[in-house]
C-alpha cells in the first residue's frame, strides 16, 4: 500500500490510519512528494509548508484517532482564511497577508483531524482571471476556476480533499473538466465566516474530492461538525436538458442524451421562467461584486486585472430596477422548487459546455451552473463521461434546497454506473 498512499480517498486514509496500516505522517509525506514531483508542470499551489504540514502529521500520529479525518492531508483554496498560511484571495494586493484566524471551515477540518498542506490556486477574487494552474489531464488546457488548484491538485493525486467556493461554477465547472467530484451544498448550509465574500446571496463552501463519501464526511464535518449520512437507496432520478441546452457542444449533447436513454431516465422540461435565471444570476453577482471589492477598487484600481475592471464597470452600470426584478425572479423560481422536483428528486443535467477548453488563458463558461447557484440548490459533478478528445466530459446531479442526501446518493449511483460502463 506504502507505494501508492497518495493514490487513496480521504476515508480510505482515515481507515487506514484508524487501523494502524499507515501513519498520517507517511500519508502526507507521500502528498508532499506528489506535489513536489508534480507541481512543476500543474501549478495547483500558491503556499505549501512542508514542515509544518509533517509536524501535524506527527501530532495526529501521537494522538487516538477521534475524529473522521484524522490524519487526512487537504488542500485549502486561498480565498479562504488560515491562521498558520498566508491567504492572497489571488490578489497581488493581499501577498503576504496573514489572516488573524481560520475560517470556521478550516478550524473545523482540523478538530475532525484533518492536516493542511497548504493553500491551493484561486482565480483573482475567485472571479473570470486566471492563475497559473494547468489541468492535470491535458496540460495545455485549463482546470477550470475559480477553483482551480484545488480541482487540479486533487485530480493529480496531490491531496484527496481541497476546498472550494461556489459563487457562479466555480466547484463544479473545475471538478467536471478535471474528471473528479465537486460538491455544491444548499446555500448557507456551511458557514463562510473567514471566506473573502465574492456575492454573499451566492457564495457557496464545498469540497472536491475523489468519491463521494469523502463529499459527505467533508461537507457534514464543516455544516455540522459530523459526517452525513447518505441514503443507499438513489431516489428518482429524471434528465434536464435546460434551457441553456444548444449553448453545450455538439458532442456535450450527444452524450448526455446517450446517457440518459441508456440509464432510462425520463425527460422533464423546467418552466419557461426558469429561461432566464442565468441572466438574473450574472446580474446579481455583478451588482455583489462591485460592494464587496469597493475597498480594492478604491485603493488599488491599477494591479486589479483587466479583466475586472471590466466586469465592475459593467456591473456599475446595472440600474436598480434591472436588479430588483433579477431577485424578484430568483425569489419565485425558488419558491417553485418543490413542485419541480416533486416527481423527481434530483435531475441529470450539464454542467459545462464541453471538454475543458484549450489554452490557460481562461477558465470556461459557468453557464450551466449559473441557475443552480442562484436558486441555492445543491449540486454534485460526477465524472465518468468523455469527450471527443478523450478528456473529462461535464455532467451535474441536482436537488431541491436541503435534499443534498438525495443528491449524494444519487450522485453515488450514478459514478457507480459510469464506472461500469462509461459513455
Amino acid at each position: 500500500m506504502n507505494d501508492r498512499l497518495h493514490e487513496l480517498s480521504a476515508t480510505q486514509v482515515a481507515s487506514a490510519i484508524r487501523t494502524g496500516d499507515v501513519t498520517a505522517t507517511q500519508v502526507v509525506t507521500a502528498c508532499l512528494d506528489r506535489i513536489a514531483e508534480r507541481e512543476t508542470q500543474v501549478r495547483a499551489w500558491v503556499h505549501v509548508d512542508r514542515d509544518a504540514a509533517l509536524a501535524a502529521a506527527r501530532l495526529r500520529d501521537e494522538q487516538e484517532p477521534t475524529g473522521p479525518l484524522h490524519g487526512v492531508p487537504v488542500g485549502i483554496k486561498d480565498l479562504i482564511d488560515t491562521g498558520d498560511a498566508p491567504t492572497s484571495y489571488g490578489s497581488p494586493i493581499y501577498a503576504g497577508h496573514r489572516p488573524a484566524r481560520d475560517a470556521m471551515c478550516v478550524q473545523r477540518l482540523r478538530d475532525a483531524g484533518a492536516v493542511v498542506l497548504g493553500k491551493t490556486v484561486t482565480t483573482e477574487f475567485a472571479l473570470f482571471h486566471p492563475g497559473p494552474t494547468a489541468n492535470p489531464c491535458d496540460l495545455t488546457r485549463t482546470p477550470g476556476g475559480s477553483s482551480s488548484g484545488s480541482a487540479a491538485a486533487v485530480a493529480d493525486r496531490m491531496a484527496p480533499l481541497a476546498l472550494g467556493t461556489q459563487t457562479a461554477g466555480s466547484i463544479v465547472r473545475p471538478a467536471s473538466f478535471c474528471g473528479i467530484y465537486g460538491f455544491k451544498p444548499t446555500f448557507g448550509v456551511i458557514g463562510t465566516t473567514g471566506v473573502k465574500p465574492i456575492g454573499p446571496s451566492l457564495d457557496t463552501l464545498g469540497p472536491l474530492a475523489r468519491s463521494v463519501d469523502d463529499l459527505a464526511v467533508a461537507a457534514g464535518v464543516m455544516a455540522d461538525g459530523a459526517p452525513w449520512d447518505v441514503p443507499s437507496a438513489p431516489p428518482a432520478v429524471a434528465f434536464a436538458r435546460t434551457h441553456q441546452w444548444e449553448q453545450a457542444a455538439a458532442a456535450t449533447r450527444d452524450v448526455l442524451t446517450a446517457l440518459a436513454e441508456r440509464l432510462g431516465l425520463p425527460h422533464i422540461t423546467l418552466p419557461d421562467e426558469f429561461a432566464d435565471l442565468v441572466d438574473a444570476q450574472a446580474l446579481i453577482m455583478g451588482v455583489e461584486v462591485v460592494t464587496a471589492l469597493d475597498a480594492e477598487h478604491r485603493a488599488h484600481p491599477e494591479v486589479l486585472s483587466e479583466d475586472l475592471r471590466a466586469l465592475l464597470a459593467q456591473s456599475r452600470a446595472i440600474r436598480p430596477d434591472d436588479l430588483e426584478e433579477a431577485r424578484a425572479l430568483a425569489d419565485r423560481c425558488r419558491g417553485a422548487l418543490p413542485a419541480v422536483f416533486a416527481q423527481h428528486p434530483v435531475m441529470l443535467v450539464p454542467s459545462a459546455i464541453g471538454e475543458a477548453p484549450e489554452g490557460l488563458g481562461a477558465t470556461g463558461d459557468p453557464v450551466f451552473c449559473r441557475m443552480w447557484t442562484l436558486l441555492g440548490t445543491p449540486a454534485v459533478a460526477v465524472p465518468g463521461l468523455r469527450g471527443p478528445d478523450g478528456l473529462p466530459l461535464g455532467v451535474q446531479v441536482v436537488g431541491d434546497r436541503n435534499d443534498d442526501g438525495a443528491v449524494l446518493a444519487a450522485a453515488r449511483w450514478l459514478g457507480d454506473q459510469l464506472a461500469k460502463e462509461p459513455v
